[in-house]
């Protein structure tokens, strides 16, 4: 089978799944429905509660879940091949700590903000922190170790102003402490649109650099010598990576090692060329953040767990699987 249709079909699949996913994940809830009642609540929102259910709590939900997932995978991947680093991720280069921080802050000392703001000033604060962390790894040049050691140190430090700015905050903390979890209960139509931009740009920008995107797998040498101007791409790419993020916390608050997971379980798959390689990202993205979201709302039914423990779960023993292969640890993610 020809690369590019091994790599479409992968694509394909895994959004096939995520559908069915999603989908079975409208029978489950507080009110658990059987599979003609979701079929009839799918194909006519007036469907009486049922339809008021399924279009107004779940399916907006599943949407939202696709999103963050897609989103996340994208920017890891972008992270690892702008520092040409396997262990860059929005978690552990301090991306999400430093979009945590900002919104926090903003929410306990300026309630008066708008929430729609939340995104532009997660964004700051995203890009601040990744630039400190490329800034302490040499601007990524510094060993794999070195760039995770320099964002997990920047992370444990914006997360312990995170706390002591939670504890300022008096009554206001617990519902951000839910927020801080990490999760989608409640998330309607309205937390769609207000992601969808963000994510749709770090997607659409990464799909259109691509052909910049594999020159800098290369090295800095060879993209330089091909005409790549190496400072403005490299930026432009690091915005890119940073806008999901600043959309998808201020929604889902902040997800762990999907950005580093997804990326590596993409690059086993042997994509045809860097466009199908983020396609693929956004895809099982996508299906694992779905697949972990409708499993939050029924392992422990009727209660929901976050879905960032889901997530560390997983992740958690495979960054030290990770930082144990020595190959890894040694080379950039484009070797």
């Amino acid at each position: 089978m020809k690369p590019e249709l091994r790599s479409a079909s992968l694509a394909a699949i895994a959004l096939a799944l995520a559908i069915f996913v999603g989908f079975a994940g409208l029978l489950t809830g507080a009110k658990p429905m059987t599979l003609p009642a979701a079929l009839a609540a799918v194909l006519s929102p007036n469907h009486g509660l049922d339809g008021v259910i399924v279009w107004t709590l779940r399916l907006p939900r599943s949407i939202a879940a696709f999103l963050t997932g897609a989103g996340l995978a994208v920017s890891g991947a972008l992270l690892q091949s702008v520092t040409r680093n396997p262990l860059a991720a929005p978690d552990l280069t301090g991306v999400t700590a430093g979009a945590v921080t900002v919104i926090v802050s903003c929410f306990i000392f300026l309630p008066a903000i708008s929430s729609i703001y939340y995104p532009p000033i997660g964004f700051a604060g995203g890009l601040t922190a990744a630039a400190a962390c490329l800034w302490v790894a040499r601007g990524g040049q510094a060993s794999p170790l070195h760039l995770a050691l320099g964002g997990i140190t920047i992370s444990l430090f914006l997360g312990g102003i995170t706390t002591y700015v939670l504890l300022l905050g008096g009554p206001q903390s617990p519902s951000v402490l839910f927020w801080l979890s990490g999760g989608l209960q409640g998330r309607s139509w309205g937390h769609v649109v207000f992601m969808l931009p963000w994510v749709s740009m770090g997607i659409f920008g990464a799909l259109l650099s691509h052909r910049i995107i594999a020159l800098l797998k290369l090295g800095d040498g060879v993209a330089a010598g091909m005409g790549v101007r190496l400072g403005q791409w490299k930026l432009l790419l690091l915005l890119f990576a940073v806008a999901p993020i600043a959309g998808i916390t201020p929604v889902a608050g902040p997800i762990a090692f999907i950005g580093l997971a997804v990326p590596h379980l993409v690059r086993l798959m042997k994509p045809a060329g860097e466009a199908w390689s983020i396609a693929l990202n956004l895809a099982f993205g996508g299906l694992i953040l779905v697949l972990a979201d409708v499993l939050a709302r029924t392992i422990a039914a009727p209660r929901e767990l976050p879905i960032s423990i889901l997530t560390a779960l997983i992740g958690g023993p495979f960054f030290i699987y990770l930082v144990q292969r020595r190959s890894f640890v040694t080379a950039g993610a484009g070797s």
